[in-house]
Formats: structure tokens, C-alpha cells, sequence
């Protein structure tokens, strides 16, 4: 009869250890593909119209012709010239509209076999047309605005975590007529992990610093899109949400109705136009200034905080001018015999930059270093350069004295701190 015999100790350990090899190596693979699938995929929508020519769009055409290709044909010159009109253009003759013409937008269309009907957008070269449409005051533009498109359906916020008809009525749209000057990412890669629902309600300015900074934007527009389907197929009706800032502020809202899903896309280019011209009547109310607590000095810590940190550094400055007087008083009234008072110069303080790496398990723990480390005498500055939600971030520090010193001030704000060659690694 066999007999079975159990795995000595020694025989046992080289088992395991291959266990533990491979477990480490399925937990790899596994957050890989997390990671990869959260950028994975079709979901980003370039803009397609970024220009600053001249748009003119809901052009109504219904005209005939002998063949399809004829009518459709017919259709745009006739779009040509009625855009033409509409902007109030002087008498040209239509092969001479046709060469100030860069592209014809097609909003919607119906072709026959010898009949064409629909609503087009014409497209005027602003170098070619300007001369002709007359020289018009420059408008001032806004500061770089990053803009947010969300939509809510079936209780689901979306911005770029999958493609939608709400991110294509955006990157469809052109700005070049508009006084808003907007940053419009095209959802792809780490796009879709950067902007998220979740970040709209963000109040740190930090996160919102990092953000901007990532898209060479000065502040944030946040256009959400609420739609609401009555039964599959039937009417569709938008609730349009406009609002700025990181502090997510308020500005208008309206509502719209489309009475098919195919009439969706036309809705949501008519709702972006009317957006459009809210944040424009808010950039002449001068709602639309960049937020100055996202400056760079700023960025991270709550106004309340910046303001006690700058009075305490104001009531040391008095304290030591007041030390500086008291000694120079004792001085001047114990001369020494035949000695001549004479001026000291006083060395110019130097301000070096220093990296500084610290752990950053939450967002919430980033917020509080940055704004201990702004709060430590002899702190000029301090800007993260590097972010890692659960690991370690680096930041960079302006302070006026040697790293030893920085080192120093640190320690007796509670940190733990390790010092390097020209870099500090510091922690609670």
C-alpha cells in the first residue's frame, strides 16, 4: 500500500517562496491592467474647430437639381451666399464668396435624387474676409479657461470616462467669434482620470493649481448637461448648468427639448452657443477674473490660513525691528572712549531652492504639509512638482538660509527629517 509522507521544513521553504514569487507576480500583471483599462479605450474627441475665422451656421437650404450631386451642390453655393448676406458682406459674385469659403459645416441634411435640403454652417477665412467685412475693434479676450463638460443621465456623471454626445456638441464647436478663450482637452489617456465629476467639487486649490497647471489654464468653466429621457426614442430634455471657478460657483441655467434622440446633437449645439453667451455677459460683469487664490504664492492653502500665516510672520518682523532698536539704544548710550559709531552693512538675505520629498498617502495630507511647510520662518515658497496619491510627492522650497538650516526649521515645526546632499525627506 503507498504511503504518503509530509513535506519536511526544509523542503517546504523553496514551495513557498515560489508562491509568494508568483502571487507577486499575478498582483502585478492585475494592477497593470487596472491601470491601463482606466485610460483604455475610445474616449477621447479631439476639437475640431479651433480657429479664429469667421462662422456663420443654421443656414436652411431646400433647392433641386437634375441629379443628387447637383442639388447638393446648388445647396452649398446657395448656403455660400446667404451666410454671406447674413454677416452683411458687400455684393461679390459667387465664384469670388466661394474663395473666401474654408468649410462648410454640415448640421444636418436630407438628399434626394434630384432634391437637397438642410441646415448647414459656412466657414469664412478671417485673413481673406476681413478686408472685405470691414475692420472691427478688438474685443478683450479672457484668460486661458479650462472648460468641464459634464452629463448627468440615469443618475451617471460623465466627462470623459466614455465618449458622449455632450463632449462632441463642445469639440464641435468654435470659439473663434467668442471672447472666451477655451482650453478644451480632448478626453484622451490620463485626461479621463485628471478631470472627473469628483474634481468639480474640489475646493483645494492645490489639486485645482496642478490641474490648470497640466493644461496651461489660468481658471475653470464648468458646463453641466442633465438629460432627462421621457421613454426610448421620444423626447429628451436638457437642463443646462453653467458655472465657474474652483469654488464651483453658481452663474445661470436654462432648459432645452429635443423631440427625438436624433434631434439630441441639435439641441446640445444650440445649448453650447447659448453657454457661450453666458460666459460671455459674465466676462463683461467681470465675473470671470481669474480666482487669485489660485496664484502660485497661494495655491494649497485656505485664504483664512494665508492671512494668519502673514499676520505672525508680520508680528515677528515687528519683534525682531523692536530687539534691533533696544540693542542699538544700549549701544549708543555705553560708547566706548575715542571710538567712532559706524554704519554696519547688513548682508542681503539669499533665498535658495531646495527639493523636498514627503509622503502623500491622501490629498488631504498634501494640503497640510504644503501649508506647514509655507508656515515655517524663512519660507519664501513652496510649489509641488510632483504628485503621487499613496506614495511619496516632492515639492520645491524657497528659503533663505542653508539646507542644514531649512533642516532645522522643519524639525521644530514636528517633522521627521532626513537630509541629503541638496535635498530634505521629510514626515509626521
Amino acid at each position: 500500500m503507498a504511503r504518503f509522507f509530509p513535506l519536511s521544513a526544509i523542503a517546504r521553504r523553496p514551495l513557498i517562496a515560489g508562491l509568494l514569487v508568483l502571487a507577486a507576480l499575478a498582483a502585478a500583471m492585475l494592477a497593470s491592467r487596472t491601470l491601463t483599462a482606466q485610460v483604455e479605450g475610445d474616449r477621447g474627441i479631439a476639437a475640431v474647430a479651433g480657429s479664429s475665422d469667421v462662422e456663420v451656421s443654421g443656414i436652411e437650404v431646400d433647392v433641386r437639381g437634375d441629379t443628387a450631386q447637383e442639388a447638393r451642390e446648388k445647396g452649398w453655393r446657395e448656403a455660400q451666399k446667404l451666410a454671406w448676406a447674413k454677416l452683411k458682406g458687400p455684393a461679390l459674385p459667387d465664384n469670388q464668396i466661394s474663395s473666401l469659403v474654408s468649410a462648410v459645416v454640415i448640421e444636418q441634411e436630407q438628399i434626394g435624387p434630384k432634391r437637397y435640403i438642410a441646415t448647414l454652417g459656412v466657414i469664412f477665412d478671417r485673413a481673406r474676409a476681413g478686408r472685405y467685412l470691414g475692420g472691427t475693434a478688438q474685443r478683450s479676450r479672457s484668460a486661458p479657461m479650462l472648460l468641464v463638460p459634464v452629463t448627468i443621465t440615469a443618475g451617471t456623471e460623465t466627462v470623459y470616462e466614455r465618449r458622449n454626445p455632450w463632449q462632441r456638441a463642445w469639440a464641435e464647436f468654435n470659439p473663434g467669434n467668442s471672447r472666451i478663450d477655451y482650453v478644451r482637452p480632448s478626453g484622451a489617456g490620463g485626461d479621463s482620470l485628471l478631470l472627473t465629476y469628483g474634481q468639480t467639487g474640489r475646493r483645494s486649490r492645490t489639486w485645482w493649481r496642478n490641474v490648470l497647471d497640466e493644461f496651461e489654464a489660468a481658471d475653470v468653466l464648468t458646463a453641466i448637461s442633465r438629460l432627462d429621457y421621457q421613454y426610448p426614442g421620444g423626447p429628451v430634455r436638457g437642463t443646462f448648468t453653467a458655472r465657474y471657478g474652483p469654488d464651483n460657483t453658481y452663474l445661470a441655467s436654462f432648459t432645452l427639448e429635443a423631440a427625438t434622440t436624433e434631434q439630441l446633437p441639435q439641441m446640445l449645439t444650440q445649448a453650447v452657443r447659448r453657454f457661450d453667451s453666458l460666459y460671455e455677459a459674465a466676462l463683461a460683469d467681470g465675473k470671470l477674473k481669474p480666482d487669485s487664490t489660485l496664484s502660485i504664492g497661494m495655491s494649497g492653502t485656505d485664504p483664512a490660513l494665508q492671512r494668519l500665516i502673514e499676520i505672525g510672520r508680520a508680528v515677528q518682523a515687528r519683534e525682531a525691528a523692536a530687539r534691533s532698536s533696544a540693542n542699538a539704544a544700549d549701544s549708543s548710550e555705553t560708547p566706548s572712549a575715542g571710538a567712532t559709531p559706524t554704519a554696519t552693512p547688513t548682508a542681503a538675505a539669499v533665498v535658495n531652492s531646495f527639493v523636498v520629498q514627503f509622503a502623500s498617502p491622501d490629498a488631504g495630507s498634501i494640503d497640510a504639509t504644503l501649508a506647514a511647510v509655507r508656515a515655517t520662518p524663512g519660507v519664501r515658497g513652496a510649489a509641488t512638482s510632483s504628485l503621487a496619491i499613496g506614495g511619496t510627492s516632492v515639492m520645491r522650497v524657497s528659503y533663505s538660509g542653508s539646507l542644514g538650516e531649512l533642516a532645522g526649521a522643519l524639525r521644530s515645526r514636528g517633522f521627521s527629517v532626513n537630509q541629503g546632499s541638496n535635498a530634505l525627506a521629510i514626515s509626521r
